[in-house]
């Protein structure tokens, strides 16, 4: 767990940056400089993170905004019911991002970080 993120932040991140690829490497590396600046208002959880970029290196991500990391959810029924979206913007983490595929399912992150990490 990450001291300056919520719960719910650094276990959805820890969730769609966990592989070993460099680019997640360098990302995980920038989660201890992260702090939450926003959250949307609509009560979906997205996160809108501020970070000391003189603090860290940037990931080879690439110029411009790409997805860096991604995890369907999946209902304990087996539903698919949306996804998380890591974003980073010129290296460097600059949200993370949960959205609905129906509106039969209610999709937070904290819906998320139940579907991504479930609890025996």
């Amino acid at each position: 767990m990450t001291e300056s993120l919520p719960d719910d932040v650094a276990d959805v991140l820890a969730a769609v940056l966990c592989s070993d690829i460099p680019v997640h490497a360098a990302l995980r590396a920038q989660v201890p400089h992260l702090s939450v600046r926003d959250r949307c208002t609509c009560g979906c959880g997205t996160a809108y993170f501020a970070l000391d970029t003189s603090e860290v290196e940037p990931a080879p991500t690439g110029p411009g905004t790409v997805v860096a990391g991604e995890a369907q959810l999946v209902t304990e029924a087996g539903a698919c019911c949306g996804e998380v979206l890591a974003f980073a913007q010129g290296g460097y983490l600059s949200w993370l991002e949960v959205c609905s595929w129906s509106d039969d399912t209610e999709v937070t992150l904290a819906a998320a970080r139940h579907w991504l990490h479930p609890r025996p």
